[in-house]
């Protein structure tokens, strides 16, 4: 049986004294910022000295502004543990909602603090303060973002208004989903939403046609409430970002993640170059199985047949400590002690949400959240996870102001320890295993490369077309199979695509993460970028690489690059890193000729 996670490591319980004193001193400590806010007056105004009182304010204020954070981190990441497992978790779902109301206020003083350090001069005060020092990277995003504010009333509004709108749009999407069960033909009781997605991986074709089938009812049956979020929270966004001064929806995506728009149109231009050799391994994928086009529902069909390996959960945790070993002893303890301190919840069940993450909990402790399978992919998934909890471990001497990752940097070590592990078992001795787990490779890189293409094309036009009006259920499905149809081409049968994928996504229904989608490609082709690097030159590749997760909050994404050699703004190394595909595709298509 898989394992649940322990979470009375940090508190007995959501009810108990250690919990609720915790908790208190969280909301306390929000009460008490804000009243050092207002005593040093922390705030925007027109530009400000930055003398001896400057300096002394922002050294008290940035320690205190940290270990709340940390206070916090753990406190939300408690709560959220116990919603994700279990939607129906009403005591959880009441804290949940009272932490974020909380945290409203948190977000009015980041707002302040963003201002105030707008109107100083950073470079100044860097010169003067060892703190500022040791901040200088988001000290000087902040000034950044500080052009992109409203009036700080305004600001104070939004954030009031967000536990009433973004926030409690997103969360019936998550409520809904995850209590969302549907009936499948041929299975003798109702199935949760996220056991009827894993039957995509059913070795039986009727099985995945059925739960393809049933999926799409049963996102059918929610798409009036799911559509009035998704219009909620892009209209709410579209609404603010136009406010703040931003040109597009797209350009506060490309601020958060520390990229330019010339690094995002590099990446994009060597992906649709691609797409012709993903449509190559979908159309060898259709012959092995025996059809002339492969259907939506045969997206993750198995394809090694009888003999393909089936995976414990026991077993995947020990493979994945084996490989982990080849690279580094502090890589291999990482799974080790997740593994002896129940740190991964792995078991599928009724109310916990579908999908995979790793969230940081305290110093350098995670937890992991997966929903196992018996197939490699679940194996993979574990690995991928882990090289998130690996990249926490490395971030933990760091402050929760210089450890803010973006998304797109946050793949790194989760993309380079899956390949560890899957580069480990091609080694296998089935034709069979190996030919299962060249398969699922292609399969990651395709939803990765071209399924996060198309979500890319339909929330870039969803934004567009929502700027004017509500879109409907039927408008939403049509943007997205347009969106499909650009991106497969000919890879897929038509007849058979996915309209609800903008239903089942949670990444869409965030206010704070729009554009959920293309940093997930980045991550995927820098990880491999620097995994070849690292097998070109090992030593040199270890001595620097746990430093650069480490900075993964202290430098944009083209500075860390280059410490490897890597230019980010140039078509070849996407390219090159699409190449390492091209090959498996190439490798497929001769292993099913």
């Amino acid at each position: 049986m898989p394992p649940r996670w322990d979470m009375t490591a940090v508190y007995p319980s959501l009810d108990s004294e250690e919990f609720r004193a915790a908790f208190a001193r969280a909301v306390d400590g929000i009460a008490e910022l804000r009243a050092e806010f207002d005593r040093r007056g922390i705030r925007g105004g027109d530009g400000a000295r930055v003398d001896s009182e400057t300096v002394a304010a922002f050294d008290a204020i940035v320690p205190r502004q940290n270990a709340l954070g940390e206070e916090l981190r753990t406190v939300g990441a408690y709560v959220s543990a116990f919603v994700a497992t279990n939607s129906r978790d009403e005591t959880a779902q009441a804290r949940d909602s009272e932490l974020s109301q909380h945290l409203v206020e948190l977000r009015k003083l980041g707002t302040r603090f963003v201002a105030w350090i707008g109107a100083l001069d950073v470079d100044a005060l860097v010169e003067r303060s060892a703190t500022a020092r040791a901040h200088g990277f988001p000290l000087r995003k902040a000034a950044r973002a500080a052009r992109h504010q409203m009036t700080e009333p305004e600001e104070d509004l939004a954030a009031s208004l967000g536990p009433s709108s973004g926030i409690a749009w997103a969360r019936l999407h998550g409520n809904v989903s995850s209590q969302l069960v549907v009936e499948v033909a041929g299975k003798p009781a109702p199935l949760p939403m996220s056991a009827v997605r894993a039957l995509a991986h059913d070795p039986s074709p009727d099985v995945r046609k059925a739960a393809y089938e049933a999926e799409l009812k049963g996102w059918e049956r929610a798409a009036v409430p799911l559509a009035a979020a998704l219009n909620g929270i892009k209209g709410e966004v579209h609404t603010l970002n136009r406010r703040r001064g931003f040109t597009d929806d797209l350009e506060p995506a490309l601020f958060a993640n520390n990229i330019d728009r010339p690094t995002l149109d590099a990446m994009h231009a060597a992906c649709r170059e691609a797409f012709p050799d993903f449509r190559r391994y979908l159309r060898a994928k259709a012959r092995r199985l025996g059809k002339r086009s492969l259907p939506w529902y045969d997206l993750f069909a198995p394809v090694g047949g009888e003999g393909v390996r089936a995976w414990s959960f026991e077993d995947a945790g020990a493979f994945v400590v084996e490989q982990f070993a080849t690279y580094s002893a502090k890589l291999a303890e990482l799974p080790r002690r997740a593994l002896r301190e129940r740190w991964i919840d792995a078991e599928p069940r009724e109310g916990k949400r579908d999908g995979a993450f790793c969230m940081g909990v305290r110093g350098d402790e995670s937890r992991v959240f997966l929903n196992f399978g018996p197939s490699f992919s679940s194996v993979s998934t574990l690995a991928h996870e882990l090289g998130h909890a690996y990249h926490n471990t490395n971030l933990a001497t760091r402050t929760p102001m210089q450890r803010d990752t973006p998304m797109a940097l946050a793949e790194t070590a989760s993309i380079f320890c899956e390949t560890i592990v899957a580069n480990a078992a091609l080694q296998a001795d089935s034709a069979a295993d190996k030919l299962a787990i060249l398969e699922h490779q292609l399969q990651g890189a395709c939803q990765i490369v071209v399924d996060i293409h198309s979500r890319f094309l339909f929330e870039s036009r969803l934004f567009e077309r929502r700027a004017r009006r509500d879109l409907s259920v039927g408008e939403l499905n049509a943007l997205m199979l347009e969106a499909q149809r650009e991106t497969y081409g000919d890879g897929l049968d038509a007849a058979t695509l996915h309209p609800y994928m903008w239903a089942m996504k949670p990444h869409y229904y965030s206010t704070a993460r729009s554009f959920y989608n293309w940093p997930y490609t980045f991550g995927l082709l820098f990880g491999l970028g620097l995994y070849a690097h690292y097998r070109k030159v090992p030593d040199g590749f270890r001595a620097g690489y746990d430093e650069l997760l480490a900075s993964t909050g202290l430098a944009s994404a083209a500075e860390l690059g280059s410490r490897f050699g890597i230019d980010i703004r140039a078509q070849a190394f996407w390219r090159a890193s699409l190449d390492v595909v091209r090959e498996m595709v190439r490798q497929f298509e001769t292993s099913t000729a």
